[in-house]
């Protein structure tokens, strides 16, 4: 029994990454696959799986959720906060889950896939409105919104991690899966492009940026991506002027923004964070914070009486915008204690592996994501976090004896 589940297991984990950009349409199956995890793992995990964890930052984490929960406990917020919290503890779980599997190859391989086959769900949508005569426009239009499998923000990050995984896994000297991992790079980034997803381009132009610190002749490198940066930056601001006005700053007359223009995506953040640094700065408790919660209910508050144009209002209102900032959502909602506990463990994986390419990008990719989006409000969110998580605070012996033996600069995982 024992070596049939620990034979399955992690085919089970793996299944559960590839179905998680379908939640919308199998909401039930990812937890359904979590219950199988939870009950297959105490007959899988061995004793000696536990020393593969990294202790500190685990223990910081736990020590972080395990406050969330007190705090809101002591406020009064518990059952309302409740869902969110949750959420939130997915992450730990996950990590937990994933020590009984010895390498992170089938985890990788359910990144890449996922991402692949919610492109292509996504280009077979967008045919079948171009069949119906539909009026695409991917800058911002709700019926191409719809077509994607998941949020753009959410599907834009996918495609980051896929990429980030496809880099990592080529290999300098030749062999035959560098093809499928090149061409899931571009396929990758020409995705990105089309869906006009500004997330996921910041990200990527932060990670190119990034890289240019790992490898030889460095001080050259960033001399040649600053240099490349400037041009574009100057070439955009003279060409494109007026978009980045109506694009950034949406205060020059929300009356007249509505929600289903094209420059909305980004301009409702602005007002959304407008909204939150208001919030925050009359906040009776900046220590513990107002709850969850209330958070979203002050929000709301807060849309109805700044936003004048009533089809703007109405979205977001009905839509309950949060804070859009993980980092002011923790602030706010439990406080600066809560804010500093996460913070801490981020601050300790970057100094950790600082000297890493792979690791680092992806802490700088969920701390750039953090910025613009709650990523724990969000099921989905919560699974790539704790993605991040399990190839962070999971020490495999046998990938970190080939990053011993590598120079910086090579590639092969």
């Amino acid at each position: 029994m024992r070596i049939l589940l620990s034979a399955i297991y992690p085919y089970v984990f793996m299944l559960l990454y590839l179905i998680i950009p379908f939640d919308e349409y199998f909401r039930a199956l990812p937890n359904i696959l979590m219950a199988i995890l939870v009950i297959a793992f105490p007959f899988v995990v061995k004793k000696s799986d536990f020393k593969k964890l990294l202790a500190k930052p685990l223990l910081v984490l736990v020590l972080f959720f395990v406050y969330l929960l007190v705090n809101s406990f002591f406020q009064g917020n518990i059952i309302q906060d409740i869902g969110i919290i949750n959420k939130m503890m997915i992450p730990i779980g996950l990590v937990l889950l994933y020590l009984p599997i010895s390498d992170f190859k089938k985890l990788k391989k359910a990144i890449v896939f996922s991402s692949f086959i919610s492109i292509v769900f996504t280009l077979v949508q967008f045919i079948i409105l171009i069949n119906n005569d539909a009026e695409v426009s991917f800058l911002f239009f709700q019926e191409t919104v719809d077509a994607l499998l998941i949020d753009r923000v959410y599907i834009g990050l996918l495609c980051v991690l896929s990429i980030l995984i496809s880099y990592k896994s080529l290999t300098k000297k030749y062999h035959p899966d560098n093809v499928y991992f090149l061409a899931s790079i571009i396929i990758s980034v020409l995705y990105i492009l089309l869906i006009m997803s500004k997330t996921a381009i910041i990200l990527l132009v932060a990670l190119i940026i990034l890289r240019q610190f790992y490898g030889p002749k460095i001080k050259t490198r960033l001399l040649v991506t600053l240099f490349t940066l400037l041009i574009f930056s100057v070439f955009g601001y003279f060409n494109y002027q007026d978009t980045f006005q109506n694009n950034i700053n949406s205060k020059n007359n929300i009356s007249e923004i509505k929600y289903n223009e094209s420059y909305m995506p980004l301009g409702y953040r602005t007002i959304i964070w407008d909204c939150a640094i208001n919030i925050s700065e009359n906040s009776s408790d900046k220590i513990f914070g107002i709850g969850f919660k209330e958070t979203s209910n002050q929000l709301v508050d807060c849309y109805k009486n700044e936003i004048s144009d009533p089809i703007t209002k109405h979205n977001f209102i009905s839509k309950k915008f949060n804070t859009h900032n993980q980092y002011a959502d923790f602030y706010i909602s439990s406080g600066l204690i809560s804010l500093i506990l996460f913070l801490l463990v981020l601050i300790y994986l970057i100094i950790k592996y600082h000297k890493q390419f792979f690791p680092t990008a992806l802490l700088i990719t969920i701390v750039l994501f953090g910025m613009v989006e709650n990523f724990f409000h969000r099921q989905v969110g919560a699974y790539y976090f704790g993605f991040i998580l399990v190839m962070l605070l999971i020490n495999q012996l046998k990938e970190t004896n080939n990053t011993i033996k590598e120079p910086k600069d090579n590639l092969t995982p």
